[in-house]
């Protein structure tokens, strides 16, 4: 059985760190962003972790 591809979409939106936890951005961040205050911006702007149900999925995408 040949090697499986990564989902070249989700290794664009998904990084790994050191210790293998999966890294997200977060949305609302692109346009639109004179009516959201500066807090939520920022808070905007901050990595997330991948949530627990969808960590099966993105991990079987990246091919790990």
């Amino acid at each position: 059985m040949p090697k499986m591809k990564t989902h070249r979409g989700a290794a664009k939106r998904f990084k790994i760190t050191g210790s293998g936890k999966l890294r997200r951005r977060r949305p609302n961040r692109s346009h639109l962003l004179e009516k959201k205050s500066s807090i939520r911006t920022r808070r905007l702007g901050r990595e997330a972790d991948v949530a627990k149900g969808d960590l099966r999925q993105v991990r079987k995408l990246l091919g790990m």
